[in-house]
């Protein structure tokens, strides 16, 4: 495992829990000083980093509701303040909302879940790119799942159109930025034993959703933190625009 060079720093967000908790402890444990990204979730954030603290890492919080409009440019602004830069930045910040059926979808919902989980992922690159492209370099890792391939279970179809949406800005970033230096990536996690399961997933149906996972079992933050470290680093240095499918064969492409 290679670490990253001195002054190296990254940004997570929705790193308070699950997935991008253990992504941060995972970039800091290779040498990166790691913005915590959350947005209500400030003790569970502080907790973070005392956990990577204790382990010889560095970390901070930063706070913002990406789901507003201005919140991801003030949120870049905050750790530019801070760390002067910004060279890897991992979109994981999202979520569910609701379980809702076709018939259910509102307008007002639909477009709260797209802002969540969609207009995050294009705000906050687009806030991070300029001092990116004045170095010549950075990695971006979106988070997307692996319902934008399967559609998801049933009362996600906001959700898994919205993932399937960053899976294709990522290909989009990709070829802009890689002009740049610049590696744009994504991961699909499938059914991870988070919180996220917990508010939304029904104990029967979690059941249900991991018979129907070929390995057998659901994954493990540090399993999806592993990959995304992969794609951050140099180690993956010739991989660009691809989506890795991190879900113990629910997708196989």
């Amino acid at each position: 495992m290679l670490n990253f060079p001195s002054g190296h720093v990254s940004l997570v967000t929705g790193a308070s829990s699950g997935i991008g908790a253990a992504v941060a402890a995972a970039l800091a444990a290779r040498g990166s000083y790691v913005a915590i990204h959350y947005r209500a979730s400030e003790i569970a954030a502080d907790q973070v980093v005392e956990q990577i603290r204790k382990l010889g890492g560095q970390a901070f919080t930063v706070q913002a509701d990406l789901a507003q409009p201005e919140s991801a440019s003030k949120l870049v602004a905050s750790v530019l303040s801070q760390t002067g830069r910004v060279d890897v930045l991992v979109n994981n910040a999202g979520s569910m909302i609701d379980r809702r059926k076709l018939l259910d979808i509102t307008d007002e919902f639909w477009n709260e879940v797209i802002e969540t989980n969609v207009g995050s992922v294009l705000r906050t690159t687009r806030a991070v790119v300029p001092a990116m492209i004045e170095r010549r370099s950075g990695a971006i890792v979106n988070v997307g799942s692996v319902a934008a391939r399967t559609g998801g279970s049933v009362g996600i179809i906001a959700y898994a159109s919205a993932k399937a949406a960053v899976l294709c800005m990522t290909k989009g970033m990709a070829k802009e930025l890689i002009h740049f230096g610049i590696r744009v990536n994504a991961i699909n996690p499938g059914v991870i034993d988070t919180p996220f399961h917990e508010r939304f997933t029904a104990p029967e149906q979690m059941k249900t959703l991991v018979s129907g996972i070929p390995q057998g079992r659901a994954g493990k933050p540090d399993e999806i933190a592993a990959v995304i470290a992969f794609l951050a680093s140099e180690e993956s240095s010739h991989v660009v625009g691809e989506t890795l499918e991190v879900n113990g064969g629910m997708w196989m492409d």
